[in-house]
Formats: C-alpha cells, structure tokens, sequence
C-alpha cells in the first residue's frame, strides 16, 4: 500500500512545472541556436539547475528543460540582458545559457 501512494504521489508532481514565470522573466525573449542578430551585445552567462530526478523517478526532460529557461529568462534582468541563448543542452538538470542585451 505505501509503495501504491508513493508512485501515485511522484507521478502527480512529474506534471506540475515548479518555476513560475517572473514579471521581469516574461520580456526577456529566448533565441534560437546559431549565430545572433547583430545589435545584440553579451551581458555574460546564466546557469540555472532543477530537480531532474525525485526519488528513483526521473522527471520529464521536456518539463526539465521548461523550467530551466525558465529560470534563466528570470535571471536575464539582473544580468542586464533581454535575450538568453541555450549554449548547450540541459544535462543533470543543470544548463547553461548566453545573457543578450538585444536591440
């Protein structure tokens, strides 16, 4: 029975996003991969991380990978940016992303 209300309980919270949006998160745009527009200018780097497993249960890698934009599009403001980059693909639910100060 425990073992019934534990898989029931990881598989309820592997659906919910746990990083809301900020206010200053929402302007901040996400670019794609490959080169970037001209008139934007680096503002550094952002590394964000996320439970990627609960328990013995891994977490979805798109809901992962959701949430750690997410938290770099919070971030993007108090790095002076309005722009993140990927720079490589979330691995561990950790990624790191490019700050853009975008015209």
């Amino acid at each position: 029975m425990r073992a019934l209300i534990l898989t029931a309980l990881i598989a309820s919270t592997a659906a919910c996003t746990w990083v809301p949006i900020e206010s200053g998160g929402k302007s901040v745009r996400v670019l794609p991969a490959g080169p970037v527009a001209p008139g934007c200018v680096a503002k550094g780097e952002i590394v964000v991380s996320v439970k990627s497993k609960v328990g013995f249960y891994n977490r979805n890698p798109l809901r992962v990978q959701e949430e750690l934009e997410t938290l770099a599009r919070n971030e993007a403001p108090s790095a002076g940016a309005n722009a993140i980059q990927a720079s490589a693909p979330p691995a561990d639910g950790s990624q790191r992303f490019s700050a853009w100060q975008c015209r």
